[in-house]
């Protein structure tokens, strides 16, 4: 194929491109023609549509909004009508109640003027009577020929006997029934008290009794020119008496612990069959730290006996002490003991606390294992011991409270104050001597016979009870009981004694006539 072919063919090609190609333009252009007009004729369709459908919504809104208006116009007329008619109604009430305020106005003005009236009436009465009253009592004052001083005085002294009587009765009733209730109670702690405590009778004594194995031995013991008596009576402070007693050695002091170490040592030195003075020295030493470990043991075995733990050491050690103690021939330990043991079953009986109450009642006479060494009561050196080893502030009271040296706080102190009272004062626990039972004999009818009336008085019955004569013409039954009241408070308040007192006030009136 030639060139002029081959252009001949490519430009045919490309005739036949451009004419298939303006030709499909022109196909493409018609139809796209035909679809925009369609395109155009529903959008006006749908326009129009929409025009219409907008005009009716409207008109429906304008139909809407004209009823509701309509509506609340209507509403609001009705609410303004029902306001007019709540006012009218109100103005209505506030008209009926001037006019009734103006009717209460005029009868109280009508009243006002009626009470004026009656004021004046009733100054006038006021008046009269005062001057009555004036010429009654001077019509008084007349037929009694009394003044109305004199009348007020006897008036006051009238009203004064028959206060005076009423509180004797009231005392003496409210007396009874606390006594009463009182007793009845107490008698029931204590009596179970007492039935589950008992002790053994203690006597108060002086000397301790050696035996030895002959006779013989009271020459070794009193040595060579009495060098060994004289070294054991100067180690010990005890005097040995060496009398016609068989087989016997008497040793006498007032000191229990030094009775005590005296009797180890000799007892040690008969044994050992060597008595000199070094050997009777050694055996003094040796007799010491038996009483101490003694006293410590003693001390354990108390506690331990009513039940208490946790006391400061040294305290058990002053505890045992106190087994070398006597008062009034009571044992100072054997009386703490049963001082504890009472306090635990009272507070038992009472609900309180058994442990507090015990350690309180073992603890009240601590002071007694110190009042020969350093100065002040029991009491005192007690509490300062208590207070130094750390005791419980109950613990403490009861200690000071138990003779009525300070008041008691708490009932666990009353319960020790009674524990104490029934160990010391129940017969046969305590023995005193003459001088202190006459003495307090004496003072018992000094106080008595002090008082005003008094005919003639007499302590009885060792001195638990005072029985007091009075005269009839100046004391009364209501002055009777005031003066029983009197000398027990100053009993208590002079005189020291265990137990209590009873005190009885008598007045008998007697009438004698004679037929003849």
């Amino acid at each position: 194929m030639t060139t002029g072919a081959i252009i001949a063919v490519i430009i045919a090609i490309c005739a036949t491109a451009a004419i298939t190609w303006f030709a499909s333009t022109a196909y493409r252009t018609q139809v796209y023609e035909k679809k925009i007009g369609s395109a155009e004729e529903k959008s006006k369709e749908i326009i129009e549509e929409a025009t219409r459908v907008a005009e009716t919504k409207k008109r429906e809104a304008l139909l809407e909004a004209k009823e509701e208006n309509m509506k609340a116009k209507n509403e609001l007329e009705k609410e303004t009508r029902e306001r007019r008619a709540e006012l009218q109604r109100s103005e209505r009430r506030l008209v009926n109640k001037e006019e009734s305020l103006d009717k209460k106005l005029d009868a109280m003005e009508r009243r006002e003027s009626n009470f004026a009236a009656r004021e004046e009436k009733l100054n006038k009465k006021t008046q009269e009577v005062e001057g009555m009253l004036v010429k009654q009592q001077e019509e008084l004052e007349r037929i009694s020929g009394l003044t109305s001083e004199q009348a007020k005085a006897y008036l006051l002294k009238t009203v004064e006997e028959d206060v005076k009587h009423d509180t004797a009765k009231l005392v003496r009733e409210l007396e009874n029934q606390a006594k009463e209730e009182a007793t009845k109670k107490a008698r029931e702690y204590i009596v179970t008290a007492i039935q589950k405590c008992a002790a053994d009778h203690v006597a108060e004594t002086t000397i301790s009794v050696v035996q030895l194995p002959g006779d013989e031995m009271k020459g070794r013991i009193i040595g060579r020119e009495g060098r060994n008596i004289r070294t054991l009576e100067t180690l010990t402070g005890v005097d040995l008496i060496i009398d016609d007693t068989p087989e016997a050695v008497i040793l006498s002091g007032f000191d229990p612990m030094r009775r005590e170490v005296a009797k180890i040592a000799l007892e040690k030195l008969i044994l050992d069959g060597r008595i000199h003075p070094a050997r009777i020295e050694e055996m003094v030493e040796k007799a010491q730290k038996e009483v101490e470990a003694m006293i410590r043991e003693e001390g354990e075995a108390a506690t331990l006996e009513v039940g208490v733990h946790g006391i400061h050491p040294e305290l058990v050690r002053l505890l045992g002490k106190m087994r070398f103690r006597t008062s009034y021939g009571q044992n100072a330990l054997k009386h703490s003991i049963e001082v504890a043991h009472l306090s635990g079953l009272l507070a038992g009986e009472m609900g309180l606390d058994v442990r507090v109450a015990k350690r309180a009642g073992l603890l009240h006479d601590i002071g007694k294992s110190l009042d020969h060494d350093m100065e002040g009561s029991h009491v005192q050196i007690g509490a300062d011991l208590c207070r130094k080893y750390k005791e419980s502030p109950i613990v403490i009271n009861a200690v000071e409270s138990h003779h009525g040296d300070v008041e008691a706080t708490s009932l666990i102190s009353c319960i020790v104050q009674a524990a104490d009272t029934i160990s010391a004062a129940r017969p046969g626990a305590r023995r005193e001597t003459l001088e202190a039972y006459t003495n307090r004999l004496k003072q018992l009818e000094e106080i008595t016979n002090s008082y005003k009336g008094v005919d003639k008085s007499y302590a009885i019955q060792a001195g638990r009870e005072v029985r007091v004569m009075v005269i009839p013409e100046q004391v009364s039954d209501d002055d009777m009981i005031l003066m029983a009241r009197d000398i027990s408070k100053q009993i208590e308040s002079e005189l020291e004694y265990p137990g209590q007192i009873k005190v009885s006030v008598i007045r008998e009136s007697r009438v004698i006539d004679y037929a003849k």
